[in-house]
């Protein structure tokens, strides 16, 4: 089967796009999708599954059944090669009597790299790889973190006035940003396994920490609530319903002893040592006990003295700001709390990969890179 470079691009665009349907729902796994393309027409698409099963390769199979044969599968991520809930994916791909097998990056995790290529090169596929890999790599971000660092992906999302300010000097903040940023604001609760915020957050906003939108109310993530103390109340609205959204509470040891109220609704105690300074749970500690569970992607929405741990701790990989056009003054709530940064050089620094108009405010994403 003949290559063309602009033709796998393309279809690999849109295994990409399938596999965004995933974030936030398929973990531990990645969010994977496949294009199963046959005589230049699409004959079967999937992607990754609720829970992570089944397979985008399975689903886009299913689909195309014998038209499959002698056709191109593009996949975002090298297909698996190990026996798990399901029988490898490469597996199934030669199964199909594939001519070609296009996939975008390979995969870190142990059990694949690379052994997925391989099985299928021996069986007399034509296998490439690196269509879109940038792209692939990009989206899959928390996957490749919980594999290669032990923990997962962390994005800061920021809801700010232009000067830098996330409510007034008594707390007010509804609203900064528009209806536009807001809806936005909960696509991104969707597209991520876990919200975190500290107990200053819950105390002060009481918020649910759920997905509001039509259609994206069964994607409401999981809550990470970072209370050293336990002084969050137990009647807060993100401790309601455990079964549509679950709460997980990082508190100390200490603080777990003494409680009764927490476990009794249904909350799960995530028993952390406390930070070095004093100030909170060891949030390194943290990361590494909600990757050990399984979570690839956090989204953490305040506040400022969460936020700046949590970059002090090296743990920001993307930060998602939105700007509202309104000027609040020194006196007002920082986005992020004090740093003790005497030197610019000391300063975190990240680069920003997008810009757009979100109704009439700004959304800037940055990130910092890691290999």
């Amino acid at each position: 089967m003949k290559r063309d470079a602009d033709t796998d691009k393309r279809w690999m665009s849109a295994a990409l796009n399938l596999a965004r349907r995933g974030l936030g729902n398929v973990w531990p796994n990645p969010a994977v999708g496949c294009v199963v393309v046959s005589q230049g027409r699409v004959v079967g698409r999937g992607w990754t599954q609720p829970g992570g099963r089944p397979h985008a390769e399975a689903m886009a199979l299913a689909a195309a059944g014998p038209a499959a044969a002698g056709g191109c599968a593009y996949v975002t991520l090298e297909p698996c090669a190990h026996h798990g809930r399901t029988p490898p994916c490469a597996d199934a791909l030669i199964a199909a009597r594939l001519a070609r097998v296009v996939y975008a990056v390979g995969d870190p995790d142990p059990r694949v790299a690379g052994a997925g290529a391989a099985r299928m090169k021996a069986a007399g596929l034509a296998v490439e790889t690196d269509v879109l890999a940038d792209a692939a790599y990009a989206l899959n971000l928390g996957f490749f973190s919980r594999v290669t660092r032990r923990r997962p992906m962390f994005t800061l999302k920021m809801a700010t006035s232009l000067d830098g300010r996330i409510a007034t000097r008594t707390g007010a903040s509804q609203w900064i940003t528009g209806p536009a940023a807001r809806a936005h604001g909960h696509r991104l609760r969707a597209e991520h396994d876990a919200i975190m915020v500290g107990s200053g957050t819950a105390v002060a906003d009481d918020p649910a920490l759920t997905c509001r939108l039509p259609g994206l109310r069964d994607r409401s993530p999981l809550r990470v609530l970072c209370d050293s103390g336990l002084r969050t109340s137990p009647t807060s609205k993100m401790f309601a319903d455990q079964t549509a959204a679950a709460t997980w509470v990082a508190t100390t040891e200490a603080a777990a002893a003494a409680d009764t109220a927490m476990t009794a609704i249904g909350a799960r105690l995530l028993v952390m040592p406390p930070a070095a300074d004093g100030g909170g749970v060891d949030l390194v500690a943290l990361a590494e006990r909600l990757a050990s569970d399984g979570l690839t992607r956090v989204l953490i929405e305040g506040g400022g003295l969460l936020a700046a741990a949590a970059l002090k701790a090296g743990l920001i990989d993307q930060i998602v700001a939105f700007r509202g056009g309104q000027i609040i003054g020194g006196d007002g709530l920082p986005a992020v709390g004090a740093m003790a940064i005497a030197d610019l050089s000391a300063a975190f620094h990240f680069t920003r990969v997008d810009s757009q108009a979100v109704g009439d405010d700004v959304m800037e994403i940055y990130r910092q890179s890691f290999s």
